[in-house]
């Protein structure tokens, strides 16, 4: 049998068909747009290694040093007094002589012309003994006089010279003391600072003035308490002075007996050859190499090897025989130059990446790095 629809109900059926498809599509949509993606596979990375191997430790290193005068001296005036004038200033090149400082000399002077007073005095009483002598000793002659009165006057004679040569000697050292009152350089050289300045009253012998001599030059650094042990006097090492200068030989003239009591260190005394021409204060780079350490063999690894972890330290270590690498934490003891000393963590045998240690991840597939060969060219 046959049924014939109405218009009307053909057109709910073709709407219901249609609202079926668009459910339909969406659906299929959906679908596809949850489906997951397949991974992407990490590239192969090419990596540089090194196989890990206990080496001896050597302490030598580099300190940073400066330029200083052999011979140093602090000046002051060998009498007190007000520091009337001071003509030298700090930086200042000064020649044996050369007039530093003076001292107000008004009272040194007058106790001069004291002194000399005195001395005309005694010369004159001295003059007077000696004229009676004389005049006795020719009454003498005649049987005027008896012998015990001649002597008398020959010891007022003598005693009248001693007390002459006694205010010239006090003379002269008063005259000294005047001259005191300039303070004048002892050699050539360069003043390196200033203590005292004018108008400041200043005891005997208090230091105004520090002059750097001229002549060889000395190398002074500090080291710690490990490193003074290995150190002896006249051991050789190297100076190399600052921004492309020229590398000095030097030996160990002196090491200080005893440690600095705020820094804890010692200062070392490097004397440097053909050096008189250095600047004084310049700094330069002392090389001591070649001072065996106390730990016969350690592992030391590049510092591009490392890698921070948090608060620690980690290594990529290879696995060869699935050419993957894992993380290992060590404990970095000290640093040698450009490498580090390994505490703990590592063990001799092993392989470990030493560069791009920074875009691995933990399991990471890897090949070893090949250096590229370049061809030579026939000509």
């Amino acid at each position: 049998m046959f049924s014939f629809m109405s218009p009307l109900g053909m057109a709910s059926w073709a709407v219901r068909l249609s609202i079926f498809s668009a459910l339909t599509g969406s659906l299929s949509l959906s679908l596809l747009g949850c489906s997951r993606p397949e991974p992407v596979q990490e590239p192969v990375r090419a990596v540089k290694v090194m196989t890990v191997g206990a080496s001896g430790l050597d302490v030598g290193g580099e300190f940073a040093a400066e330029v200083r005068a052999r011979v140093e001296s602090r000046l002051g005036f060998r009498v007190a007094g007000k520091i009337s004038q001071r003509q030298a200033e700090m930086g200042q090149r000064v020649g044996a002589g050369s007039l530093l400082a003076q001292l107000d000399a008004a009272d040194y002077q007058l106790a001069t012309q004291a002194a000399q007073a005195q001395v005309s005095a005694a010369r004159t009483q001295r003059d007077l003994a000696q004229a009676e002598y004389k005049r006795y000793e020719g009454l003498r002659a005649q049987n005027f006089i008896s012998s015990a009165e001649l002597e008398r006057r020959e010891a007022s004679l003598k005693s009248a010279q001693f007390s002459l040569e006694q205010a010239v000697a006090q003379a002269q050292n008063q005259g000294n003391q005047a001259n005191y009152t300039q303070l004048r350089a002892d050699a050539p050289g360069v003043i390196t600072a200033v203590e005292a300045e004018a108008g400041q009253v200043v005891a005997a012998g208090a230091p105004v003035f520090r002059l750097a001599h001229d002549g060889p030059r000395d190398a002074v650094f500090a080291v710690s308490e490990n490193m003074v042990m290995k150190l002896q006097k006249g051991q050789v090492m190297q100076a190399m002075v600052a921004q492309g200068g020229p590398t000095l030989q030097g030996r160990v003239r002196e090491i200080a007996g005893s440690a600095d009591p705020v820094t804890r260190t010692f200062t070392v005394k490097l004397a440097l050859e053909a050096s008189e021409q250095l600047p004084l204060g310049a700094t330069v780079n002392v090389l001591a190499q070649g001072l065996q350490g106390s730990q016969a063999a350690v592992i030391k690894v590049p510092t591009s090897a490392l890698r921070r972890e948090g608060q620690g330290t980690a290594v990529w270590v290879l696995d060869e025989s699935q050419m993957t690498v894992a993380l290992q934490p060590v404990q970095v003891a000290t640093a040698d130059g450009n490498e580090v000393v390994i505490a703990s963590g590592l063990q001799p045998g092993q392989r470990i990446v030493i560069a791009g240690v920074h875009v691995l991840n933990p399991g990471q597939k890897v090949s070893l790095y090949k250096a590229p060969i370049t061809p030579v060219s026939d000509r």
